[in-house]
């Protein structure tokens, strides 16, 4: 959000005249009784005289002692509390207090500082009823200040949990960005997980286009395992493009993303995403241009180790079996053969159903640590319809000083709740 904050340039026309200021008090009802007996005599009215006036009345009438005369126009007398100073506080008008906390606060030498800065400068200079209230009302509703400040507590939903049951039930979909280009030509990694069996696919391609994605999504996954029900990816431009979209409206794919600024909603795959990074680090050349030869044997090395969530090796998961490494091969491995084709389809569908009854519980389990782990840290804050909002914003635009930049936009009204967590807003 960009806010006009120029320097508002003062003339002698803009200042306040004494018959305009003390015409100005007359017109308040609260002040008008108090400058009224002040201007004919010195004497305070007597309480009954008071009684049937307002309690700002009152409270003026309470300050008698405290309020003086300077060319026609009512002042109050504050001094400090060791009595070696005093300040002449002008008693304002009530129309006029927006545009006093508009200089006191909001233009340049204001400075949007926050309550006790903006309270102190502003009682040294006016009085009036209700001061700090609507001192601390302003501050508190400064867009500027807003836009910029960090919130004390910043809100923060309850995990929400989404679990399979069943392989290719949901898979996630993610671009690791750009590496440096091999003598292939690979700039990125097109990475596909299974959400279940943890099984995971690995490509290296030239771009990041629609088309490219699209074509290795076929080619790569749907050719070899078929048609996933839901695909899951982050809000990046190409999973979102009418290619893409019409691709999973032709094959029947629901696709989903995740929130803006909420890549953890698609953790599993940021966690692969690390794991390559890290294996790569260890193995490619100097000069980095051979990444993309690494990845097979990486592919191989995640898919033979057990998954943390499921207890089970992905190819256990996907095919019931445990992969032949080159160990296998070097030191040996007694065959597990199979006297029949269907002894050994039984065996499979044994082998396959307990597994995933197996991985089931433990992604139950999984899931069910995390959620508490992520809920102790959650605020529980739920928004309705109609409330103004603050929307954390941490982009940088090029070419500015990030330290100059607002950390917010807004304020936005919350139109439609989606889910306990997700609501649908508008620009105030």
């Amino acid at each position: 959000m960009e806010t006009d904050i120029s320097v508002k340039v003062l003339t002698s026309e803009d200042a306040w005249s004494s018959s305009e200021v003390q015409k100005a008090q007359l017109e308040v009802p609260a002040i008008r009784p108090i400058l009224e007996r002040k201007l004919n005599s010195e004497d305070r009215p007597s309480w009954q005289e008071i009684a049937p006036e307002s309690p700002a009345t009152k409270l003026y009438w309470a300050l008698w002692d405290s309020l003086h005369l300077k060319d026609g126009v009512l002042y109050r007398k504050w001094e400090s509390d060791d009595g070696s100073s005093c300040r002449w506080q002008l008693i304002l008008p009530k129309n006029r207090i927006q545009e006093v906390l508009r200089e006191t606060h909001d233009s340049a030498s204001g400075g949007h500082f926050g309550v006790m800065k903006t309270l102190s400068k502003t009682r040294e200079r006016f009085y009036w009823d209700r001061l700090r209230a609507d001192v601390e009302k302003w501050c508190r509703e400064c867009h500027a200040c807003g836009a910029r400040k960090e919130p004390k507590t910043r809100t923060k939903g309850r995990l929400q949990r989404y679990n399979v049951g069943a392989p290719f039930e949901r898979m996630a979909l993610d671009i690791l960005l750009p590496l440096p280009v091999t003598t292939k030509g690979n700039r990125y990694v097109l990475v596909l997980m299974d959400y279940f069996t943890k099984w995971p696919e690995a490509i290296p391609i030239p771009d990041q286009e629609a088309s490219t994605v699209a074509e290795e999504l076929v080619r790569t996954w749907i050719s070899r395992y078929g048609v996933p029900m839901i695909l899951h990816s982050d809000q990046g431009r190409n999973f979102n493009s009418a290619l893409f979209t019409e691709l999973c409206k032709f094959l029947g794919i629901l696709k989903t993303r995740t929130m803006a600024l909420h890549p953890e909603s698609d953790g599993m795959v940021e966690r692969f995403n690390r794991t390559i990074l890290n294996h790569l680090s260890l193995f490619v050349s100097k000069n980095q241009t051979d990444w993309d030869t690494h990845l097979p044997l990486f592919l191989l090395a995640y898919r033979s180790a057990d998954h943390e969530a499921t207890g089970c090796t992905p190819a256990d998961m996907l095919f019931g079996r445990t992969l032949r490494l080159p160990c296998d091969i070097l030191f040996g491995r007694p065959s597990d053969m199979p006297s029949s084709p269907n002894e050994y389809l039984n065996n499979l569908e044994a082998r396959l159903e307990s597994v995933h009854a197996f991985a089931r519980e433990r992604i139950k389990l999984a899931s069910e640590r995390m959620k508490t782990r992520y809920d102790s840290g959650a605020t529980g804050h739920y928004f309705k319809e109609g409330d103004q909002v603050w929307m954390y914003n941490p982009k940088r635009r090029r070419g500015l000083s990030p330290k100059l930049q607002q950390n917010s936009e807004g304020p936005y009204t919350i139109v439609k709740k989606l889910n306990d967590v997700v609501y649908r807003v508008q620009r105030s």
